[in-house]
C-alpha cells in the first residue's frame, strides 16, 4: 500500500510516525531490543506524547536474522502463524561506540546508534540492504491524530481509529531486481509493481493470484521472508523507486531477511526454515488426461479416452475426474453420479491398463449435499458472526465451508473422502480455497483476516495427510490450485484457469517461474488452456511445453482435450514428448530428490541457474528444467523461437544442434522440436524405458556426456523410485580418453556411455563387456571402463 504521494507528501488521509533517533537499547543473550521514537525528542516534552517504536533483532536460523517492528504491545494476540523450524543458532553481538552488530553465520546486521535510526545487512562482508532514513514507520488515519491530541470537545469525544499499519522500507540497490512473492503472471522482474499477499481466484492474466506468498528474493543473493499469514501490501520500487515497502495491518510487523550468496542457496535456507518438499510418487511425473468440465462424462467416455490414448501409443499415467464426478448440486458429497455405473468396476479397469485415478474436490459443500446437515449439525462449517453457519450461492447453492480448525472436521472431511480411496481412487486434486471469507468465526478462534491466505495450507495438509495415511508415504500427492507458505509441503501445484492462447501460455509460464522462486518445487499448468479450445498448432506447442515442465496435464472447460479431437499429429507430437519425458525420469527424479534435500526447484527461473550473466536475469519465456536442460517454448503460430543461451557450448537433446553461448538465437521448429539444450559437461541419465514414467531407473541406463572438454569432471547419481542411490557415474576428461567408473547398489546392472558433443560424432560405450564399437576403444580397469576418442 503507498503511503506517500510522490517523494515529498503523504497519502491524504493518513499519517506517517517514523522511527526517528535510537533512544536507548538492551541487548540480552541473543537479542537486540531498541526503544525509537517517532519524533525528535528535543526536551522532557517531547517524551510525554506521541508514538515509539520497539525493534527486537534476533536470529532464528543460521544466515538469518528477525526484525520485529512492534507498536502497541497489549493487544489479543490470534493465530495461525507459519510452521517455522527454528534451530536459535549461536549468535555473536558486539556493542561499540558507534553501532551493534549482530552475526549469524555469515549475515550480519549493523544498528546505527548515532543519527536516525536504520541498520544495514551484510552478508559475507557484502553489503544487501538496509533500512533506514526513517523509512520504517506507524501509519495511522486521520482518526487516531484527533485521538493522540486528547481532544476532548471532538464530537465523538474520542474519534475512533480505524486501521492503522507498520510499514518497512528497504533499500534497492543500482541493478538489483526483486522476484518472488507467489505464483504471480505479471512480468517476472517485480520493480515497479504492487504486489498484494491477498489469495484471490482472479485466472491468469491479472495482478492477482490463486498463490500468494510474502517472500521476495533478490538477485543480489537474498530474500526477504514477512512472517505473517495477514494481508502483506508490497510496493517493489513502486511507491519509491529506491525501496520494497511491505506493510501489514495491525501493531506489528516481523520480516526474516535470509542470506546465502545466491539465489538458489538463499531459497534452500528460505525452505529449510519453512518446510520442505516430499518427493512425489514416480507415477505422477507422466502424463494427467482429464474428463474436462464436460457434461457428458461417463464411464463409457472415460474407457474410450483410457483405450484411445494406448492406441495412439500414448503413454497414460493418470486418469483425472473432473468437477462432475459428482452430480450437479451435491459437491462436496463425495458419491459417484450415476452416469458412471459401477464406480469401482470402473476404477478397476483403468487400474487394469497401468493408470492411476484422481479425483476433484473443493472444501465447500453445497446444501444439497449428504454432508452438509452433518457438518452443520456437528459444527464442521466456518460460522458467521452469530454463530449460524456462514453460507453463499457463489460457486455452489447454499454452500458452507469447511473449518478445518475444528480437528473433528478435518477427521469427517477426510473419512468421507477416504471412502473413494478406499474405492481405488490414488489421488485428489484440491481445488479453489481461495474465495474464504473474513466476516466469520473459525472454532479455534483464529483471525479470519490471517486465515484468508492461511486457509489452504490446513486444506492440503488434511488431504495430503489422509493420503498418506491410505496411500502410505511417498504415493500421497495432491493437485492444489491455492497456496501459502509452507504448503510446499504438500506437493503439487497447477496454474489455474488460464486461457488457449499463445499469451496465455506465456503468462503462465511467467507465474509458474514466479511460483517456483518462492520456495516450490514443481508446478504445472492445464495444457493448451482451460478455457476455450487451442487450435491444432496451439495444442501441439503447448504440449512440448507442458511435457516438459515438471507436471503435466491435459485439461479445459469447453471441450476434451484427448489429441485425436485436435488432429492426428498431435497424437504424435504428444506420445513423442511423453515417451521423451519418460525416458529422462532418472535425471527428473534426481532433480525431485534434490528438490527435497536442497530446497532448490526442479523448474527454475534462468536467474536462478546463471545469476551472474545480465542477460538471464530478465528471461521470462525460457527455463532450467534441473540444472542442466533449458528449454525455450514457442509462441508463435510460425514456429519461430528466440531464445538466449548462456555461455559455454550447449547441444539440442533432440536433433544435436550445437550452440555457442552467450548469444541470442532465432529457429525455426517444427512440431517435434524445441531449443531443449544441454549445458556442456553435464551427464543426462536417460532411461531405458519410455512407455512409463516409474520404472527400474538403473536398468540398462544410458549415461549420455555432453561436450565434456580435456581436464572437465562430469557425473550424476540415479535414484530408485523409494528415493534411494541406486548407482552414481563419475567421468573424467584426460586428452583423447575419458575414464568411466560406475558405483553403487545397481552398479552391476547393464549401462551404457553415449558421448555427444564431442567431434561432431555421437559414439556409444556399453559397460558391460571389453568390446570396440562406433569407433570407440574400451578397455575394463577394475571398476573403470577406459574410452580412447
Amino acid at each position: 500500500m503507498k503511503f506517500t504521494d510522490g517523494l515529498w507528501l503523504k497519502k491524504s488521509g493518513t499519517s506517517l510516525h517514523r522511527a526517528h533517533d535510537m533512544w536507548r537499547y538492551r541487548i540480552e543473550g541473543d537479542e537486540i531490543e531498541v526503544l525509537v521514537p517517532c519524533r525528535e525528542i528535543r526536551g522532557m516534552h517531547d517524551t510525554t506524547e506521541g508514538s515509539c517504536l520497539t525493534f527486537r533483532f534476533s536470529a532464528p536460523r543460521t544466515d538469518m536474522i528477525s526484525v520485529k517492528v512492534l507498536h502497541y504491545a497489549g493487544r489479543i494476540k490470534r493465530g495461525p502463524y507459519f510452521g517455522l523450524d527454528l534451530d536459535k543458532p549461536a549468535v555473536d553481538i558486539v556493542d561499540s561506540e558507534d553501532t551493534i552488530t549482530m552475526t549469524s553465520g555469515k549475515l550480519q546486521a549493523v544498528l546505527c546508534k548515532k543519527g536516525n535510526f536504520g541498520y544495514h545487512f551484510y552478508y559475507d562482508g557484502k553489503p544487501l540492504t538496509w533500512a533506514g532514513n526513517r523509512g520504517t514507520a506507524y501509519v495511522t488515519d486521520v482518526d487516531y491524530e484527533a485521538d493522540q491530541r486528547c481532544d476532548y470537545n471532538a464530537n465523538p469525544p474520542y474519534p475512533y481509529r480505524k486501521e492503522t499499519y507498520v510499514r518497512e522500507a528497504l533499500s534497492l540497490d543500482v541493478g538489483e531486481y526483486i522476484y518472488g512473492f507467489g505464483e504471480h503472471f505479471t512480468p517476472i522482474v517485480k520493480n515497479g509493481q504492487s504486489i498484494d499477499i491477498w489469495n484471490r481466484d482472479g485466472g491468469s492474466a491479472s495482478d492477482q493470484a490463486y498463490k500468494n506468498v510474502p517472500f521476495y528474493l533478490s538477485n543480489k543473493g537474498y530474500g526477504v521472508f514477512v512472517n505473517t499469514p495477514d494481508r502483506v501490501e508490497f510496493e517493489v520500487g513502486s511507491a519509491s523507486v529506491r525501496n520494497v515497502e511491505f506493510s501489514v495491518e495491525g501493531e506489528e510487523l516481523e520480516y526474516i531477511v535470509i542470506g546465502g550468496g545466491s539465489p538458489k542457496k538463499v531459497l534452500s535456507y528460505y525452505t529449510a526454515l519453512t518446510g520442505r518438499t516430499p518427493v512425489p510418487p514416480a507415477w505422477s511425473f507422466g502424463l494427467w488426461l482429464s474428463t474436462s468440465w464436460e457434461p457428458d462424462s461417463s464411464a463409457e467416455i472415460t474407457m474410450d479416452f483410457v483405450n484411445g490414448m494406448a492406441d495412439r501409443d500414448i503413454p497414460l499415467s493418470v486418469f483425472h475426474f473432473d468437477a462432475r464426478w459428482m452430480d450437479d448440486f451435491n459437491c462436496c458429497d463425495f458419491i459417484w453420479a450415476d452416469r458412471f455405473g459401477d464406480a469401482p468396476e470402473m476404477l478397476r479397469k483403468i487400474h487394469e491398463k497401468g493408470v492411476k485415478v484422481c479425483c476433484w474436490i473443493n472444501p465447500y459443500v453445497a446444501q444439497q449435499s449428504r454432508l452438509f446437515p452433518e457438518g452443520a449439525e456437528n459444527g464442521y462449517f466456518i460460522k458467521r458472526q452469530d454463530g449460524s453457519v456462514w453460507q453463499s450461492d457463489n460457486w455452489m447453492a447454499g454452500m458452507a465451508v469447511v473449518d478445518f480448525t475444528n480437528p473433528a472436521a478435518c477427521k469427517w472431511y477426510a473419512d468421507r473422502l477416504g471412502e473413494i480411496i478406499d474405492m481405488g481412487v490414488d489421488c485428489i486434486k484440491t481445488d479453489f480455497g481461495e474465495r474464504i471469507p473474513t466476516d466469520v468465526i473459525y472454532f479455534d478462534g483464529s483471525d479470519p483476516r490471517k486465515m484468508h491466505n492461511y486457509y489452504p495450507y490446513l486444506y492440503n495438509k488434511t488431504i495430503f495427510g489422509m493420503l498418506e495415511e491410505k496411500r502410505g508415504k511417498g504415493e500421497a500427492i495432491v493437485f492444489s490450485r491455492s497456496s501459502t507458505t509452507g504448503t510446499q509441503q504438500f506437493p503439487v501445484n497447477w496454474g489455474g484457469d488460464n486461457e488457449a492462447t499463445y499469451i496465455s501460455m506465456a503468462e503462465s509460464l511467467r507465474g509458474g517461474l514466479s511460483f517456483c522462486q518462492s520456495g516450490f518445487g514443481y508446478w504445472a499448468h492445464d495444457i493448451s488452456g482451460f478455457v476455450g479450445t487451442a487450435t491444432p498448432d496451439l495444442y501441439k506447442r503447448w504440449t512440448a511445453f507442458g511435457m516438459l515442465s515438471t507436471h503435466s496435464r491435459l485439461h479445459g472447460m469447453s471441450s476434451y482435450r484427448v489429441p485425436w479431437c485436435f488432429d492426428e499429429e498431435a497424437c504424435e507430437v504428444l506420445s513423442f514428448f511423453t515417451k521423451l519425458k519418460c525416458s529422462l525420469m532418472p535425471y527428473l527424479f534426481a532433480g525431485a530428490v534434490n528438490v527435497n534435500l536442497a530446497g532448490e526447484p526442479l523448474m527454475r527461473a534462468m536467474m536462478l541457474e546463471f545469476p551472474e550473466d545480465q542477460t538471464c536475469l530478465m528471461l521470462d519465456r525460457q527455463y532450467m528444467l534441473g540444472d542442466s536442460l533449458l528449454v525455450a517454448p514457442i509462441f508463435r503460430e510460425d514456429g519461430v523461437v528466440e531464445f538466449y543461451v548462456p555461455e559455454g557450448v550447449w547441444t539440442n537433446y533432440i536433433n544435436g544442434e550445437q550452440f555457442e553461448g552467450g548469444k541470442w538465437y532465432t529457429r525455426k521448429y517444427d512440431y517435434f522440436n524445441l531449443p531443449l539444450l544441454v549445458r556442456a559437461g553435464a551427464v543426462i541419465a536417460r532411461g531405458s524405458v519410455n512407455a512409463k514414467p516409474d520404472y527400474d531407473y538403473a536398468n540398462g541406463i544410458t549415461y549420455e556426456v555432453f561436450s565434456l572438454a580435456d581436464g572437465q569432471k562430469g557425473g550424476c547419481t540415479v535414484y530408485d523410485t523409494a528415493c534411494a542411490e541406486a548407482v552414481k557415474m563419475e567421468i573424467v576428461r584426460s586428452g583423447n580418453q575419458m575414464s568411466v567408473s560406475v558405483s553403487g547398489r545397481d552398479a552391476g546392472k547393464p549401462w551404457a556411455v553415449q558421448l555427444r558433443g564431442v567431434d561432431g560424432v555421437q559414439k556409444i560405450a556399453h559397460g558391460t563387456a571389453e568390446a570396440c564399437k562406433n569407433g570407440v576403444c574400451i578397455r575394463a580397469a577394475g571398476d573403470t571402463v577406459i574410452i580412447t576418442l
